[in-house]
């Protein structure tokens, strides 16, 4: 009897285990996302900004052998974190390079002020502000999703400290607000990203990321923004959120693309359907926007010394869809002279 009450136990221990496996943290992480592992030491760097003591937090990795003198600064997206950069830093590390993966002010381990301006002009400077600190004064940049649109901005401030640019899926391939997307206000942004769920996250990467496919190594990632926003800073990271959102949507960089003086190489899954606002967009607005086998071929007739790689029938983030194949496309890239 004594030993059935015990299987009965480590059954039900192995049962809420597996659950709370599933949600992750039931109870949500801390404002600077404590309690989630990253997979590699997480630094924070103080700096002041506009009257605001913050902190950035950021990984740097070295090679793991044979440094090869380069340094990629990582860029993440709206949606993500630069832990989801981490099969990405695992591969450029092994291949030789140094590897700084910053969270952006506003986003993961960084601070979420109360108060701030956020353009992408400001974050460029932030992370420029990171490199100086690190001793860093030349970088290959790689950005993906909104990460892309920062990572234009700061090839366009910083050129001579640009040795190439490369966007994964960025947004801002097209002006929404142009194209007749309707204006949400920061408030509005507010109270939608107060009901962010982790069913609801999801469910919108698995519809509009993923073209309706999804691989449970996902819920990772699901769990970490869900987990975020469930948290103690729960008010104050939907807040940040509806201004980067405000940020995004009113901030575009697509017609700045023929300004970029560096290599630049534009790395699409076409599958993506990504558009800030479309699920407020009229039919005939929804019908036209976040066309990506159509925009990465409209865009790199834009941007001189440019290159466009696609991964047919993959989506917003084909470096999590299928990390060999994105890999090794992305060290082939990295590894060309630029030339067209």
């Amino acid at each position: 009897m004594q030993r059935l009450m015990y299987l009965l136990f480590v059954i039900v221990l192995l049962a809420a285990s597996g659950t709370a496996q599933a949600e992750g943290n039931p109870a949500g992480y801390g404002i600077e996302l404590q309690g989630f592992p990253y997979p590699y030491p997480v630094q924070h760097f103080p700096f002041a900004s506009q009257g605001e003591n913050l902190q950035m937090g950021y990984m740097d990795v070295k090679p793991k052998q044979h440094p090869n003198g380069h340094t990629v600064v990582l860029m993440h997206g709206k949606n993500f974190c630069a832990a989801t950069w981490e099969k990405t830093i695992d591969v450029l590390t092994e291949a030789g390079y140094r590897v700084v993966a910053p969270d952006q002010i506003g986003f993961c381990t960084s601070t979420k002020p109360a108060h701030y301006q956020y353009s992408f002009q400001q974050l460029a400077t932030n992370t420029m502000a990171l490199l100086k600190q690190l001793g860093v004064s030349r970088v290959i940049v790689l950005g993906h999703s909104t990460g892309g649109m920062l990572a234009t901005r700061f090839a366009l401030m910083y050129p001579q400290a640009v040795e190439k640019l490369l966007m994964v899926n960025p947004i801002g391939l097209e002006d929404w607000k142009a194209l007749g997307v309707p204006y949400r206000t920061v408030d509005q942004w507010f109270e939608r990203e107060l009901k962010l769920s982790a069913e609801g996250v999801r469910q919108y990467e698995k519809t509009v990321y993923y073209g309706g496919r999804w691989k449970p190594e996902l819920d990772r990632w699901v769990d970490m923004l869900a987990g975020l926003n469930r948290g103690p800073g729960h008010r104050l990271v939907a807040w940040n959120s509806a201004l980067i959102y405000d940020m995004i949507f009113t901030q575009p960089v697509v017609y700045e693309f023929p300004r970029l003086k560096v290599p630049t190489v534009l790395m699409l899954g076409t599958a993506d359907s990504t558009a800030i606002g479309s699920d407020i967009a009229p039919p005939e607005v929804k019908a036209k926007i976040g066309h990506y086998n159509v925009l990465g071929q409209q865009v790199i007739k834009t941007i001189p010394n440019g290159r466009l790689v696609e991964f047919p029938g993959f989506g917003h983030a084909p470096q999590m869809e299928d990390p060999a194949m994105f890999h090794q496309a992305l060290l082939k890239e990295l590894a060309s002279d630029g030339s067209r």
